[in-house]
């Protein structure tokens, strides 16, 4: 069985653009300073120990940053950085493979470690609490175990959903940290030094303007400066202005708030059809035609931190927020709602 891990070596281009633009050292890395500062301490430590960093699970919303920090870790411990995801190993001889494979100190990152499925994720276990596989040979009566010894290693999981972790699975990382949204002035940084690597020049409004409708997401704010460059390119000087920001978002469909075609279609059929709600994940998702998964992990934690829709034990509610913010006439039964 072909082994199922992803090197930098053999990324494709626009991968390695995209790599270029992640910072490489914890002193390179912006936001996130809870988890830097933490991360520094137990970094230093294992080093000091010439022992591999604890394992290590970053959870919350896509495109945060928990790929990069994995790298990061592999890079301040100066180890060997091996990438894979749960979908991607199917049995647990496919884990072995991997692990197999290790060398002491190494990296090893799962990527949607939530979706590793139960036999696959019980090989797993003895890996990371004794660094030991166990490998059964043979079949039915003729089966027999047989412990491999594995290099110690470092273990990265990440995770959208949290929730979805076993508690055994949980427990074996010894350090744990969610990630959260970044400030608009953070963003502003992290879009200014990619412009650097970039070769774009932009100005300070201009990054603020990128920083501002991007969702609190160094991915999307990166994203966002690769196509307001192509405008700036195309049909300006180059240089990217607030103005020049500002037009291509809107080609782009993202609004003032960061809020894009289908947060804003969401909102609109909470309050056209369904009243302002409340009204569950699953009947909005069929109406949408949007998986449930996606809008639970890319669209609701923005709205919902930004005050534009809630949770309720009922369903999913528009706030007065999200009737304002589009336009609508504020029902009576809306008009108590906290902008949450």
């Amino acid at each position: 069985m072909e082994r199922r891990t992803i090197t930098t070596e053999k990324l494709p281009e626009e991968t390695q653009l995209e790599l270029s633009l992640r910072p490489k050292y914890l002193s390179e890395y912006i936001g996130q300073e809870d988890l830097k500062n933490t991360l520094k301490v137990y970094i230093e430590a294992a080093r000091s120990r010439k022992e591999p960093l604890d394992h290590v699970l970053l959870y919350g919303p896509p495109g945060l940053g928990k790929t990069t920090l994995a790298g990061i870790i592999a890079n301040e411990m100066g180890a060997n950085f091996k990438v894979t995801s749960g979908p991607a190993i199917e049995k647990p001889g496919e884990l072995v493979a991997v692990l197999s494979g290790m060398k002491p100190g190494d990296v090893l990152f799962i990527d949607e470690i939530h979706r590793l499925n139960r036999q696959v994720e019980e090989v797993l276990y003895p890996a990371m609490e004794d660094f030991v596989v166990d490998i059964v040979l043979g079949k039915e009566s003729g089966a027999r175990s047989m412990r491999y010894k594995l290099p110690p290693f470092t273990l990265v999981g990440a995770t959208t959903r949290a929730g979805m972790l076993t508690a055994p699975l949980r427990d074996r990382f010894g350090v744990v940290h969610r990630l959260e949204f970044y400030k608009p002035e953070e963003l502003k940084t992290i879009v200014e030094r990619s412009a650097k690597v970039l070769g774009v020049e932009i100005d300070s409004a201009g990054a603020m303007e990128i920083a501002s409708r991007s969702r609190g997401t160094p991915r999307l704010a990166n994203r966002f400066l690769k196509r307001i460059r192509d405008f700036a390119q195309v049909r300006y000087d180059g240089v990217i202005t607030r103005e020049i920001a500002d037009e291509t978002l809107k080609i782009l469909n993202v609004d003032a708030f960061g809020l894009d075609r289908t947060d804003r279609k969401l909102l609109r059929l909470l309050i056209e059809n369904y009243g302002g709600g409340p009204v569950g994940l699953e009947t909005l998702s069929a109406a949408l035609g949007e998986d449930a998964g996606t809008m639970e992990d890319v669209c609701e934690p923005y709205l919902m931190q930004n005050g534009f829709l809630k949770r309720t034990p009922r369903g999913r509610m528009a706030t007065e927020k999200a009737y304002a913010h589009l336009g609508y006439a504020i029902p009576p039964m809306q008009e108590t709602l906290p902008f949450l």
